[in-house]
């Protein structure tokens, strides 16, 4: 006989115990890319995704490394665009590519049975597009119609306008995407872009999902050899020349919120202080029971929501608290973020509060192994870093132990407000 669940009496909590981080099969194609395996999961699907050193970072041009990546699918040597837009839905796969700071990504879910099909559609993306000049023409004026309806949003704004502050206007983390600078990208830049990142030299290749037999033959089919080498560009250093000026205020007249941003240069994900900052951050605004959150939304009712983050980027990074608030509650809310602050320089955290966020941030970690597409996300952040998976156990080790003396020595290293750049954008005060 089943026992009823006494709903009255509420569950043990319990501790994670040891997490086991799978590892990843590692082979090499003939050409030198490195490929990671994932073998794992129910279902049987896969994907294939390719990692290419082709972000922002690298770019001579605002736009360029965004609409190189988004003009993959747009035509290739062998398939227009909407052949390939078919030929993709027929298999029931999915293509994604998606372009960050420092790296660019294209990956490919497909169910086994149809991998070979699909694969080489990839491959034909990847290797071949020809960013044919009408279709890099509407691709460019519907990005300049976004881009313009995005810059009536506040925190739109805020989120474009605060990095040059804290990296500098010519780094490429501080640049951000003005209109006019859409119309100074042509489709043979992109192809030179493309000739320049988007080759064997400068890949790495993720598989995750029910892994069949055969498919690094299958890889180094499509991916291997030399055929694809491309020209081998090197990566520019830039210094970060951050604003002596802390408060900055842009005025958006007729808006009925203000977006609030804060923060400051921070450190790679390799950094000592990585670890202990990721639990600092989720006291004060990391997680919906945040410090942030009770006091700005669920006492103050100044805003739907409000958080910080620790953002690691390859060459640097930064901590950021974001949020928007009702324009007639700018400077409370200023005020109760520096309130929080320094409230966390000058107390020790409580121990149920450290308790709370040391079970909330285990149970994150264990759900970003759950599956082997999540494994493999969490690897790939990991490598692009120069990192293995012992960086994830120390940080399991860091939120198990840290105590409250330490992370009252990180607020003042770091969270101090009078060395954090803060940017309003909203109405002009009255």
């Amino acid at each position: 006989m089943t026992q009823l669940l006494n709903r009255k009496k509420q569950p043990q909590i319990k501790p994670p115990g040891k997490i086991d981080f799978p590892q990843p099969e590692i082979v090499q194609l003939s050409n030198g890319i490195n490929v990671y395996l994932f073998n794992s999961g129910t279902q049987d699907v896969i994907s294939v995704e390719l990692i290419f050193s082709a972000g922002s970072w690298y770019q001579q041009k605002p736009f360029t490394a965004m609409a190189t990546n988004l003009m993959l699918r747009e035509g290739t040597r062998n398939y227009t665009a909407q052949q390939l837009s078919e030929s993709i839905d027929f298999y029931g796969a999915h293509f994604e590519n998606t372009t960050e700071r420092d790296n660019a990504y294209v990956a490919l879910y497909s169910l086994n049975k149809h991998l070979d099909k699909t694969l080489p559609l990839l491959a034909e993306i990847v290797k071949n597009p020809v960013f044919p000049d009408a279709e890099y023409n509407v691709l460019a004026g519907k990005q300049f119609q976004l881009l313009e309806v995005n810059r009536q949003k506040v925190n739109f704004l805020a989120r474009t306008h605060f990095n040059p502050l804290i990296f500098g206007t010519n780094h490429p983390y501080g640049m951000y995407l003005e209109p006019e600078d859409i119309s100074k990208v042509s489709a043979a830049d992109l192809a030179d872009f493309h000739k320049a990142r988007y080759h064997s030299g400068n890949c790495t290749i993720a598989v995750a999902g029910r892994i069949k037999p055969g498919i690094v033959k299958s890889l180094e089919s499509h991916f291997g050899g030399n055929n694809w080498k491309g020209i081998q560009t090197q990566s520019l250093d830039y210094d970060i020349q951050t604003e002596e000026k802390k408060a900055h205020f842009l005025v958006k007249e007729g808006a009925m919120q203000s977006a609030i941003r804060m923060g400051r240069v921070m450190f790679c994900r390799n950094h000592p202080d990585f670890s202990g900052m990721k639990v600092l951050n989720a006291i004060l605004g990391g997680y919906f029971g945040s410090r942030l959150m009770t006091n700005l939304r669920e006492d103050k009712g100044y805003t739907y929501g409000i958080g910080s983050a620790v953002v690691p980027l390859q060459k640097s990074g930064f901590f950021v608290i974001s949020g928007e608030v009702g324009a007639e509650f700018t400077q409370q809310a200023l005020t109760e973020i520096n309130s929080e602050l320094l409230r966390l320089c000058n107390d020790l955290v409580p121990e149920n509060e450290l308790s709370l966020v040391r079970n909330y941030l285990s149970g994150e970690m264990l759900r970003a192994v759950d599956g082997p597409f999540a494994q493999a996300s969490l690897y790939r952040e990991l490598l692009e870093d120069g990192l293995d998976i012992r960086h994830f156990e120390e940080m399991i080790e860091t939120v198990q132990h840290i105590n409250a003396r330490q992370l009252q020595e990180l607020a003042i290293k770091y969270l101090n407000p009078a060395g954090l750049h803060t940017l309003v954008v909203g109405p002009a005060e009255k």
